[in-house]
């Protein structure tokens, strides 16, 4: 195992004089082209070129003496420290900071970042780092070959977003950039950069915030709103129970995408963004994606509405995670059972409807359950009944587990 191991941070900076010591030592230097041409790298070190993180820590834990690792940034912050301490090496890491490439992103944009989510992009996480940017209003991603502004903007189709472009942060080819997310793939950009993805309304808050990236305390206390939030009376389909009881089954999450098909006065999907989910809401009627609209700019939710029938609307959309059918019957969710999205939910009106639909999602291979709601509305001033509903509420659970997307 290696002596000593160091980690220095670079963000194109003059290397600090402990970076230096440390540097000047080593037996074995790790890290980028760029990094292994510093002229303070020893000529007579090994050298490694970082590709893979876990063979160089494997080769630097077979190392038999002083091992230095060259990261951007700051490595610690999604950067090679994790993978040096992993249990799987044991390697003890001493590290030199640096300003991470995200903190240098906005500065170059002036802007404040306490409020943004930070994500990382590649090849297995670019559709989930994708479907923040959707549903937030600013998100730094840090992309990766195959993971950059193009492929991001490719894949928010149907959804205006701005790029800040950061490349090559701290070098002399340093560039900052700004488009619109629909001409990112107009481009060919240098790695490694840094994207700034901004929507809908950015303001920093009075006297700052008091936790990283979105509030949860912001808005009202429940999972599921009174109708009143809603500018309107609520459909049958969206109760207060059933609506609570589809978001507990489908449970969304930052990074998933939910369709609402049949999303009415948009209640649903405004309660699954406020979730921290991507949420595109589907309704045939104009007038439906018209009170989404309202409801997602009343509570402060980014929402994608698309107006078409389903199911034949729903194959240009992206896939989803979790998708809840209350409009179209049998036929909407045997379609977005074709697309094998991890959990659908859906109701009906009576027995039968229930059987045709859950021998249906059971055979897409879902495990299928189904529950009888019913929920009463009291007066409480005279303790009388004022309104029943009852429903047959579907789930169904992919039970093949699928490759990841």
């Amino acid at each position: 195992m290696a002596d000593r191991v160091t980690v220095i941070g670079w963000d194109g900076s003059p290397l600090t004089t402990a970076a230096r010591a440390a540097l000047g030592a080593a037996t074995l230097v790790a890290g980028a082209a760029h990094h292994l041409a510093l002229p303070e790298v020893p000529p007579a070190a090994e050298r490694i070129r970082l590709g893979s993180v876990d063979l160089a820590a494997r080769r630097i834990a077979g190392h038999r003496g002083t091992a230095v690792v060259l990261a951007d940034g700051d490595p610690g912050f999604f950067g090679v420290v994790r993978t040096l301490r992993a249990p799987d090496f044991g390697l003890e890491v001493e590290v030199v900071p640096a300003v991470s490439s995200v903190a240098a992103a906005f500065a170059r944009a002036g802007m404040p970042w306490d409020d943004a989510h930070v994500v990382v992009a590649h090849r297995r996480t670019l559709r989930r780092a994708v479907n923040v940017c959707r549903a937030h209003t600013k998100v730094a991603v840090l992309t990766s070959p195959g993971a950059g502004p193009a492929e991001l903007g490719l894949l928010l189709e149907g959804v205006h977003r701005t790029f800040v472009i950061c490349e090559e942060l701290g070098t002399e080819r340093e560039q900052v950039s700004v488009v619109t997310s629909d001409k990112a793939a107009d481009h060919t950009w240098r790695d490694p950069n840094v994207v700034i993805v901004l929507g809908g309304p950015v303001s920093a808050s009075h006297g700052g915030g008091w936790i990283a990236g979105r509030d949860p305390a912001a808005g009202p206390r429940g999972w599921t709103l009174p109708p009143e939030a809603y500018d309107g009376p609520l459909g049958e389909g969206e109760t207060d129970l059933l609506r609570a009881t589809q978001l507990a089954r489908l449970g969304p999450r930052v990074g998933d995408l939910v369709w609402d098909i049949g999303c009415g006065s948009g209640a649903f999907a405004t309660e699954a963004a406020r979730a921290g989910a991507a949420v595109i809401a589907v309704d045939r009627d104009l007038l439906a994606c018209g009170r989404t609209d309202a409801a997602a700019r009343r509570h402060g939710v980014q929402l994608q509405i698309v107006h078409g029938t389903a199911p034949h609307v729903l194959e240009r959309l992206p896939e989803p995670d979790v998708v809840r059918v209350a409009g179209g019957g049998a036929a909407v969710v045997s379609a977005v059972a074709d697309r094998r999205p991890q959990r659908i939910v859906t109701h009906a009106a009576n027995r039968d409807a229930a059987e045709v639909i859950g021998r249906d999602l059971t055979e897409h291979g879902y495990h299928v359950e189904c529950a009888l709601l019913q929920s009463v509305e009291l007066d409480t001033r005279a303790w009388t009944e004022t309104e029943r509903s009852v429903a047959f509420l579907l789930t169904g659970e992919l039970l093949r587990r699928e490759a990841p997307r």
